[in-house]
């Protein structure tokens, strides 16, 4: 055959080859990520997400994902800060608390979602349909920074058994609410065997704003700059709290450090009425042998009763790759799924993040026959805005400093707050 048929020949069967099997499919790049993650409630969180994890994986076969677990959301934050200062590759994803976000944007920390979501098919359908209380701190600058994902809200635990057999009503107001806590506190001599209720005040700006709202005044302003420490409803606040120890003697005095403690002592009949987390609902009702009731903080005005949000979104890390930023964001988009937003929320206690969650079988099989579950919802539909601000770290902690040198006897609650609130104007000068 002379040589430039067969050149041919070879040529033709060459292309009838490739046309019979294809061309070769690329390889897909397998990715493996890390997702960073606070274990701050009774829940468990850890078995919880490493199943999300799994099933994550199950449908996306080409990246791994790795729960790295901290002791809480600050420990998670200094994580991620330590990696990147220290040039070390951090989580690509990471729940932190949703009003870090100032901070963290600033310093660079994180990346903007902004871009993803716009190439992200119903993006506009998929954010209108997370509750505008959760998703209300996710913007910044023009840009979407997070999404909601472990959110909650400040709650009055209850034991409604016991306020009954007491022919007690359950409380409608500061005044009942003290009346109440003092005529369930028992001693025996000296010694508190039940306390009327437990305020946990170690941490204490979150569970204290409901307290300020029924004051009158939150602690904070609508925009990312101003905060009310000196209002007089805020001081009126702090004054009520110190006196359900000095005057009714129904809680514990001074800073209450017993954040891990309160629900023990609640499900076990200890400790008549708690102010916590609505995040450890699923907890409380699994082991309390009592019938629990929830509702917001009782305001000073009869018939008013206040919350806020809290609890953490889900971040993009910076100095991801492509790959590892679009396998991050597609499983923050599949954690926030509303099958999975309302799994989370039965098991956890956590407030489902999503609208259409409140749809799911599961979730309305649950809430049925735990109709606390949706009331906590209906709490959040009275929920002020949690601190969320500029320099929140600095600020956050004079608040913090000052409020519990008031409530532990060191200053009054008037000084203390003209104190805070110069300190923190001089912390947000330069942002305003």
């Amino acid at each position: 055959m002379p040589k430039k048929v067969m050149i041919v020949v070879l040529m033709v069967a060459l292309a009838t080859a490739v046309f019979a099997t294809g061309s070769p499919e690329p390889e897909t790049e397998t990715v493996a990520i890390e997702i960073a993650y606070p274990v701050a409630i009774d829940a468990p969180v850890t078995e919880i997400l490493d199943g999300y994890a799994r099933a994550f994986e199950a449908e996306n076969p080409n990246v791994t994902v790795k729960p790295v677990y901290a002791g809480g959301y600050g420990d998670v934050k200094t994580m991620i800060q330590t990696t990147i200062d220290g040039g070390g590759d951090a989580p690509a994803l990471a729940v932190m608390l949703a009003t870090d976000l100032f901070d963290l944007a600033n310093a660079e920390y994180i990346e903007p979602m902004t871009a993803l979501l716009d190439d992200m098919p119903g993006s506009d359908a998929y954010l209108a349909d997370f509750l505008s209380a959760f998703l209300a701190n996710s913007y910044y600058m023009g840009n979407m920074w997070s999404l909601p994902f472990q959110r909650s809200a400040v709650v009055l635990y209850y034991n409604a058994d016991m306020i009954s057999d007491a022919g007690l009503d359950v409380p409608n107001d500061w005044d009942s609410l003290a009346e109440v806590a003092s005529a369930l506190t028992v001693r025996d001599g000296d010694t508190v065997t039940q306390w009327g209720i437990e305020w946990p005040s170690g941490w204490p700006y979150w569970l204290f704003q409901p307290l300020a709202m029924g004051g009158g005044q939150n602690i904070v302003g609508d925009d990312d700059t101003t905060v009310y420490f000196d209002d007089p409803g805020v001081i009126d606040a702090i004054e009520y709290y110190i006196s359900l120890s000095a005057d009714y003697g129904a809680t514990p005095a001074g800073v209450q450090a017993a954040w891990g403690n309160v629900v023990p002592n609640f499900v076990s009949g200890n400790t008549a009425m708690i102010v916590h987390s609505s995040g450890s609902l699923s907890s409380v009702l699994s082991q309390a042998p009592f019938e629990v009731g929830v509702m917001g903080i009782p305001g000073k005005r009869r018939g008013t009763s206040y919350s806020v949000p809290g609890g953490g979104n889900l971040y993009l890390v910076s100095g991801l790759t492509d790959a590892e930023r679009q396998a991050a964001f597609d499983l923050a988009v599949f954690l926030t799924d509303p099958a999975r937003a309302a799994d989370f929320s039965i098991q956890t206690g956590y407030i489902a993040t999503r609208s259409s969650a409140f749809e799911d079988a599961a979730m309305k099989e649950y809430v049925a026959a735990n109709p606390q579950a949706g009331e906590t919802r209906s709490i959040l539909a009275d929920g002020g805005k949690e601190l969320s601000l500029q320099n929140l770290g600095q600020v956050r902690s004079i608040f913090h400093n000052y409020l519990q040198a008031a409530y532990n006897g060191e200053m009054s609650a008037a000084a203390a707050m003209r104190a805070a609130q110069e300190e923190a104007d001089a912390a947000l000068a330069d942002f305003r």
